[in-house]
């Protein structure tokens, strides 16, 4: 069901490709556009009944109570790993990038002729 939403808001109704429609991700022999769609949903949870903000809160509670798998140690809900690299970044003092970044970002620089970034 939430693959049928993403496809019609992003693609169908936006305008641009879906499904087995969408080109080939990193493949070098692909030279179509990507054509990707956005599509954007606001709701007011409070025309669907009153306590949203309560039940909301025991969802996120008893998911977080569950029972980790294996090699985990806590359950995540929505927002904890943007929680979580936030935190890292305030206490590293900024963003870590990945070296393949940093070489491709380096290369861009020197192509587009202006400075590339500088390490802190």
């Amino acid at each position: 069901a939430v693959v049928s939403t993403q496809s019609t808001g992003c693609g169908i109704l936006a305008g641009a490709t879906w499904g087995l429609h969408i080109r080939a991700w990193q493949n070098p022999d692909e030279t179509r556009v990507a054509d990707l769609g956005q599509f954007f949903m606001a709701l007011d949870p409070g025309v669907f009944g009153g306590g949203f903000t309560g039940r909301l809160q025991q969802f996120m509670k008893e998911h977080r109570e569950l029972e980790p798998i294996e090699g985990e140690d806590r359950v995540l809900i929505a927002g904890d790993p943007e929680r979580d690299a936030e935190r890292a970044c305030e206490e590293r003092g900024g963003i870590l990038y990945h070296p393949a970044f940093i070489r491709d970002m380096e290369v861009l620089a020197q192509k587009m002729n202006v400075s590339p970034m500088e390490p802190l």
